[in-house]
């Protein structure tokens, strides 16, 4: 079966009657989990069946990038924001970065959840709050080189890695969630620095997430809706065949389009494979109205991301679970 476009969440640790009801919809493929979600992993794996109980198919997904952007928190580690790797020894980064992706990869799919978004890949210039620690730091060629690393941590567990925010979140200040960020910097600038992490790691990413942000010199529209943008570079000129998630539907970044259907339709016609609509029922609502009138059509990328691993495996059993925690440990990052 291919996985429906939609990507919505739930309302808390358990499945309502309503939760059910949108589960059953063909035209939602995913589901991610946010801090409201999930109190142990125990629990967390008790939600994950119950979704797929109702949806087998189901993509699941959450963001456990470490430091201040962790969903699960109690009884997981507390693992460390991309930025302290960065900060670390050059000699030790890349071990690091692939550690810190294993440990994260083997716990949440531990508990079922098929990816975690990251990594993130946006450059850190000091400007952007939303991004800050983040990032691997602010030159793209040490972006590329530790995100390749934490991509080989990732699938050396199991899980599926998606970039993000592209084409680069990091220069412009605005946060997205609550403004339309503007990055006024020339197409040749943007190119020549935060594009640099996304062309080297496309062919190694599975799934990429565009930005919120305006990048007028190369486009009216948010990357996320712009066509220029995901089909002309992305598609055409980087090679990337993976899915293409775009970010929260629901964030002011994206409400330069217009209403929800309007949302919906843009980031279809960009060629975004997977719509998140987060944090508002009565927006994830609209959007699904919205796809059964117009027949929205399902994914037939979205499929590859799901988790090939069993959920409950004790990974802490494993020597590399106790060696990577020593390492990390030993680097001051736990």
């Amino acid at each position: 079966m291919k996985q429906g476009t939609l990507m919505l969440d739930l309302a808390g640790t358990w499945l309502t009657p309503e939760d059910r009801q949108l589960l059953r919809q063909p035209e939602v493929g995913g589901m991610i989990l946010f801090a409201r979600n999930t109190e142990s992993p125990a629990q967390v794996r008790e939600l994950v069946r119950s979704i797929r109980a109702v949806r087998p198919d189901m993509l699941i997904a959450i963001d456990q990038e470490g430091g201040r952007v962790q969903r699960l928190r109690r009884d997981v580690l507390r693992l460390p924001a991309l930025g302290r790797i960065a900060g670390c020894a050059a000699a030790e980064q890349e071990q690091l970065a692939e550690a810190a992706a294993w440990l994260m990869a083997t716990e949440m799919l531990a508990c079922g959840i098929d990816i975690s978004f990251a990594p993130v890949l946006d450059l850190d210039y000091g400007r952007s709050q939303v991004i800050g620690d983040r990032s691997l730091g602010g030159d793209p060629q040490q972006v590329s080189r530790l995100g390749q690393a934490y991509i080989q941590g990732l699938r050396q567990a199991g899980m599926a890695a998606t970039g993000k925010h592209f084409p680069g979140h990091g220069w412009a200040e605005a946060d997205s969630h609550f403004d339309l960020p503007v990055d006024e910097r020339s197409e040749a600038a943007i190119r020549e620095s935060d594009l640099q992490p996304f062309a080297a790691l496309a062919p190694l990413l599975d799934g990429i997430m565009p930005a919120h942000v305006v990048y007028p010199a190369v486009d009216s529209l948010p990357a996320g809706f712009s066509r220029r943008w995901l089909q002309d570079i992305l598609r055409a000129e980087l090679g990337f065949r993976g899915v293409i998630f775009s970010d929260d539907l629901t964030m002011a970044g994206a409400h330069a389009v217009g209403g929800m259907a309007e949302r919906v339709d843009a980031a279809l016609a960009s060629g975004c494979d997977m719509l998140l609509v987060c944090n508002d029922r009565a927006a994830a609502e609209q959007a699904l109205v919205h796809a059964q009138q117009t027949g929205m059509q399902p994914s037939p990328r979205a499929q590859g991301m799901l988790a090939r691993s069993t959920p409950g495996i004790d990974y802490k059993a494993q020597p590399r679970w106790r060696q990577a925690v020593e390492l990390l440990q030993g680097a001051g990052l736990l």
